[in-house]
């Protein structure tokens, strides 16, 4: 091991549609990729190892990750990694191995678009599409938790869910606008779509004048106006998530998960679109 790295047991680690992406070639042309490839971002474990060179953690720490290199080679669905320093922070003392992997990626792109790109301030009306998905429920917890009113987007098998996160919820279809204006007839002051699906159609009939448009899923090519949401790596927004976890103001609702040696069954529950939450998958000889 190098001494400006530490060795981290992995406990958990969750998916995140750039996996499938990644798999398909989608992104071939912008990142290089080291075969034979092994997948994902997130994690949840504990320090093993610290090398002589590394400060601020020591074996036995438990910590979450965003470990994602210039080059795709060594991820996360694994039972080990060797992580820099900066790509961890400590684990959320009250989430469970399972929720603490699915915060950070989900965590990181959901504070960045509600914090940075939308500026959500209290007394904002926002509306997240997706709202019961894995970016969009930590999108909406993180908005309320600013002060502000939400409205969440979702089939109507995930509208109770919806609600529980502290969003009124509105079903897809062709309703929605109707819904939307109902609920706030002046217009939302910011959106942020998560689902995709043509999802930002709708914003000219919801939106209030000057009001805010972010996208993870569609680009400003489509609709003008929209501001693309890019993850990075910022230790002090990865920060600001743990301490919101403990506040008691946002947690992951883990959708389903599978042992390690099952990551292709749960590829394929992500592919298919229709999971609440986060799916994680676990080193089950550890958790």
């Amino acid at each position: 091991m190098f001494a400006d790295l530490v060795l981290v047991r992995i406990k958990a680690a969750a998916l995140n549609p750039a996996d499938l992406a990644f798999q398909s070639g989608a992104p071939d042309s912008l990142v290089d990729s080291l075969f034979p490839v092994t997948p994902g971002w997130d994690l949840a474990g504990v320090i093993e190892q610290v090398g002589a060179g590394t400060t601020g953690f020591r074996p036995g720490d438990e910590v979450i990750g965003f470990v994602r290199d210039k080059a795709m080679h060594y991820g996360t669905y694994a039972e080990k990694i060797s992580a820099e320093p900066r790509q961890l922070v400590r684990k959320p003392r009250n989430l469970s191995w399972a929720q603490a992997a699915g915060l950070p990626v989900a965590g990181l792109t959901a504070y960045q678009a509600i914090v940075h790109s939308l500026e959500v301030t209290a007394g904002n009306t926002v509306l997240v599409h997706g709202a019961a998905g894995g970016v969009g429920h930590l999108a909406v917890q993180i908005a309320v938790a600013r002060g502000a009113r939400l409205i969440g987007t979702g089939s109507e098998a995930s509208q109770e869910f919806i609600a529980s996160l502290g969003a009124t919820p509105v079903r897809y279809g062709d309703e929605l606008v109707e819904q939307v204006r109902k609920i706030a007839p002046g217009g939302v002051d910011a959106i942020l779509d998560t689902a995709g699906r043509g999802s930002l159609a709708t914003t000219p009939a919801i939106a209030a004048l000057g009001a805010r448009v972010a996208s993870i899923t569609q680009s400003a090519a489509d609709y003008p106006g929209t501001i693309d949401v890019y993850l990075r790596r910022d230790s002090d927004d990865f920060t600001r998530l743990v301490e919101l976890a403990e506040e008691g103001k946002l947690t992951v609702h883990v959708g389903r998960t599978f042992p390690l040696d099952q990551a292709a069954q749960a590829q394929q529950l992500l592919a298919d679109g229709h999971a609440r939450g986060k799916i994680i998958l676990e080193n089950r000889r550890e958790v």
